[in-house]
């Protein structure tokens, strides 16, 4: 077993995430790995649990992945957004706020922003890779 507390995990300051071969600028996101096991074929973790922050007006811009997740509002609001995979325009919005959850897809092309300017807004994010038996 392994217990501590979310204060006592380093967090790392997120800069970019890759979307469709190119790299896009992440704003005022720090993410702590809480927890994370295996290790699928690009060397990221098979299964993990993530603790965020977003700074007030910070965002997480249109990106996908294979795994699949759901996001757990903590504190502050969000606008998540879904977008369309071919040409990126918005297909639908939520202002999602504490006790909100949202789930992705593998390869839905996905983004949120903190709506706050003054607050910073925190969400817990687990991650699963999920195969096919074939």
């Amino acid at each position: 077993m392994n217990a501590k507390n979310v204060k006592d995990v380093k967090g790392t300051k997120v800069q970019k995430i890759g979307y469709k071969g190119r790299d896009c600028e992440v704003k005022g996101v720090t993410i702590k790995w809480l927890s994370k096991s295996g290790q699928d074929a690009n060397g990221q973790p098979e299964y993990g649990l993530r603790h965020f922050t977003v700074e007030p007006g910070g965002e997480i811009p249109a990106h996908n992945h294979f795994y699949l997740q759901t996001v757990y509002i903590e504190k502050g609001n969000f606008e998540c957004f879904t977008y369309h995979p071919e040409t990126d325009a918005v297909v639908d919005s939520k202002i999602c706020g504490p006790g909100d959850f949202v789930y992705s897809e593998c390869m839905e092309p996905h983004g949120m922003k903190n709506i706050s300017e003054t607050e910073e807004a925190t969400f817990l994010c687990c991650i699963c890779n999920v195969y096919d038996k074939e």
